[in-house]
């Protein structure tokens, strides 16, 4: 894997110039460009999203996926314009060419740490499995995608890059991770153990592939592919939140704590996913911290300022 993502990865590029280049009060510069560039994407992609939603058919499932893909295809076009204009460069953390491979890679990985999540609940008497058969993927396979699109360049292009231009990049991960935590928190059936989960497993696994490979595709990929195994293969509810027709259902059992089996939130809020999810983020932390991306930051394309 490590030579996977040696081929896939550059230092992470937090940008140099326009609005972050170096001199006094940086941090203070960077941060608020951090809270403009949030607030820019979430009303630009979530807008297109809202808007087409409430246009088309509820009840036309092809067309609300389109509308789910409306809103990511407009974060993706509305990153590297913002990057560029304020920052003055190329947003390499999502060069097409790295696409197909890192978004391949992540998907793959967040199947086969949420299936072993799964797995792990189930074969532990925690949770119910049920088998249903062919059902219609719209539903599950838009909301995958506009979570993990959305949520990855808002989540980690945005706060964590930004935070760690301004602050470093542990105070980064901790903040970035802080608050991805308390974005869940008015999800249905939320606790303040769901929001920790949250933010420990997802914060380090999902922002330390970026720190990894220096591009977004591999978390973008890596939170499509988790809410997609959770949701529609296995069909259990995703923090809160029903994705819809699955090929089977999974029931977290009534009688155990909901710090064990993640009760109506969803298996992010047990124990075993808190472990396997937080186990693979450490290690990818590791390789990161082998790789130097810790300690080397590369400076964005010239252009002119």
């Amino acid at each position: 894997m490590s030579s996977v993502f040696a081929r896939l990865g550059v230092p992470i590029d937090l940008g140099e110039r326009r609005v972050l280049h170096p001199g006094p009060l940086r941090w203070l510069r960077a941060t608020a460009w951090m809270v403009v560039f949030f607030v820019l994407v979430a009303v630009a992609s979530y807008g297109v999203e809202g808007v087409l939603g409430d246009v088309w058919p509820k009840a036309n499932a092809p067309a609300q996926f389109l509308a789910n893909v409306a809103g990511a295809v407009t974060a993706l076009a509305a990153y590297p314009l913002l990057v560029w204009l304020a920052e003055g460069r190329t947003a390499g953390e999502l060069a097409p060419r790295a696409a197909l491979p890192g978004l391949t890679a992540g998907f793959a990985i967040g199947c086969g740490v949420f299936a072993a999540v799964m797995l792990t609940l189930i074969g532990a008497g925690l949770y119910s499995l049920d088998w249903l058969g062919a059902a219609p993927a719209w539903k599950g396979a838009g909301l995958s995608i506009e979570s993990g699109v959305i949520e990855e360049i808002m989540a980690r292009g945005v706060i964590l890059r930004l935070t760690w231009r301004a602050f470093g990049p542990w105070a980064a991960f901790l903040f970035s991770a802080a608050l991805f935590g308390a974005g869940h928190f008015g999800n249905p059936n939320a606790s303040a153990w769901a929001a920790l989960c949250i933010a420990v497993e997802a914060g380090i696994l999902l922002g330390a592939f970026y720190a990894l490979t220096g591009r977004l595709w591999v978390s973008i990929g890596l939170h499509a592919g988790w809410n997609f195994t959770q949701g529609y293969l296995f069909g259990a509810v995703v923090s809160g939140t029903d994705f819809g027709p699955a090929i089977a259902r999974s029931v977290a059992l009534e009688g155990f704590p909901l710090w064990l089996n993640g009760g109506r939130f969803g298996p992010e809020a047990s124990l075993p996913a808190l472990v396997i999810c937080t186990s693979v983020g450490l290690l990818a932390i590791w390789m990161a911290a082998k790789a130097g991306r810790f300690t080397k930051v590369i400076p964005g394309p010239a252009t002119p300022a």
